[in-house]
């Protein structure tokens, strides 16, 4: 008996319907970033190992999906290697490629590949798969699309303040009610200096980036496992759970980080991107309209991603429970791992299919997004074919979806067919039509016919 087919597991197909509202998705974000002046790239699904390895955290390394070499790549591992079942040394052994994890650390390598080719500052997009060894569950699986948008070779803030305004325009495109979280990792810093935890930084934020998901109490016991006193997690627990406007809130930890040069570097650069954006929370002013959407100082956001140095964002749907839909931040010396030391840059990742999972839950997509062919003719036989078939022509020249029905097969089967496509209109031609070189256009909605020239035709369905 043949096996079922399947798929793995936190894997999706998409079906047309599926692909023409995930194509709503990509040319919604794409054309925003092109207003920007942001240009297209791609980099191979697979990267080197020696590319991906140590730049996402332990936790990330962990979730790369390694590649099996070629050949035999069982020939360089000794059976008292394989008696140890040391699955990390053996997979070093056996795996020279992996896939890409995110498209930000393949961007940085290709930036410094092509160096001598790029206009600096170097604005890029880029929208491709990427894949995690996660554990699949909703809104969180393990091949899945990210659209990335970044600028090298600028320290300017500007590009803080204008990835946060492309944030706020794609989601009020997509009308989806969002908050745009911001944070630094300046400020992070400074706070592990001030506990007396400075070398605890990476667990610090690893830790509390997890507040949402496992709550205060885990993430003081994670703190705690990690080495962290009673004395440096208590002092952690107001700012982790500091409350007010984002001046407020900006004033306080200015306050608590008196004593910390980065973590009052971190607080002048919020402070800048906050009265740059004119968000609802900082004030508005005539010269600084506000976003549509809320901008957030949340100091509880970490960002696990250890390449992160400055600014970090993440975005929350507010409507319906997703977690982060898109999120990003600054990064100073990503480049410097690959040779090109001192090569700032900053960016923000859309997360296309949970984005996709909200448009669905709230019912966005504009109906004209999803529909496919705009007509339909019938196929009465060769000689209504063949009458047919220039006036098809001219009606795809025109630059409207046109489908033939490629059988003359009964009536009702193709009707149902443009019903099941929900194609709204219908030709149909036969000997009295062809007798005054017209054709009769039908309404699938209303049941409306018209007899009209070719031309009339094109300028109804127009």
């Amino acid at each position: 008996m043949a096996n079922k087919p399947s798929i793995p597991k936190g894997t999706r197909d998409f079906g047309p319907i599926e692909m023409a509202k995930r194509n709503y998705i990509f040319n919604t974000i794409r054309s925003v970033y092109e207003l920007y002046g942001f240009q297209q790239i791609e980099t191979p699904a697979q990267e080197t190992l020696q590319t991906l390895m140590g730049k996402y955290g332990e936790e990330g390394d962990k979730l790369l999906f390694k590649i099996l070499n070629s050949g035999d790549y069982l020939s360089k591992v000794s059976d008292e290697e394989f008696s140890e079942r040391n699955s990390l040394r053996l997979a070093a052994k056996l795996c020279e490629k992996g896939l890409r994890y995110d498209l930000t650390v393949p961007f940085a390598r290709y930036v410094v590949m092509h160096r001598d080719e790029l206009q600096l500052p170097f604005k890029r997009y880029q929208v491709q798969p990427v894949w995690r060894a996660d554990r699949p569950q909703k809104g969180r699986y393990r091949e899945f699309y990210q659209f990335d948008g970044d600028v090298v070779g600028s320290d300017s803030l500007i590009n803080e303040v204008e990835l946060m305004q492309i944030v706020d325009t794609v989601f009020t495109r997509f009308g989806v009610r969002v908050q745009i979280h911001i944070n630094n990792r300046k400020i992070l810093t400074g706070i592990a200096e001030v506990i007396g935890a400075a070398d605890k930084i990476v667990d610090i934020t690893v830790a509390i980036d997890k507040l949402d998901k496992i709550g205060i109490d885990n993430v003081n016991a994670e703190l705690r496992e990690d080495g962290l006193s009673e004395e440096q997690i208590a002092k952690l627990q107001p700012i982790i759970l500091l409350e007010g406007t984002n001046e407020e809130k900006l004033n306080t930890i200015a306050e608590v980080l008196k004593d910390s040069e980065t973590g009052l570097k971190g607080v002048e650069e919020t402070r800048y991107i906050l009265s740059m954006l004119g968000s609802a929370n900082c004030g508005a002013t005539d010269s600084v309209p506000a976003l549509n959407n809320e901008l957030v100082l949340d100091l509880t956001l970490a960002r696990g991603l250890s390449y992160y140095t400055g600014a970090i964002f993440e975005v929350k749907a507010l409507d319906t429970p997703m977690g982060s839909i898109s999120g990003g931040g600054r990064y100073d010396n990503l480049t410097g791992i690959f040779g090109m030391p001192g090569l700032s840059g900053v960016g923000i990742s859309f997360g296309v299919d949970r984005i996709y999972d909200v448009l669905n839950a709230l019912d966005l997509y504009p109906k004209d997004s999803l529909q496919t062919s705009q007509i339909l003719f019938i196929n009465f036989g060769e000689k209504e074919t063949a009458y047919c078939m220039p006036i098809v022509a001219k009606v795809r020249a025109a630059g409207i979806r046109a489908e033939l029905y490629p059988d003359a097969a009964k009536m009702k089967k193709q009707m149902s067919y443009a019903n099941a496509k929900q194609i709204p209109f219908v030709a149909l031609a036969g000997d009295n039509e062809i007798a005054e070189n017209k054709i009769t256009l039908k309404n699938m909605a209303t049941g409306e016919q018209q007899l009209v020239t070719s031309e009339e035709l094109i300028d109804k369905l127009k």
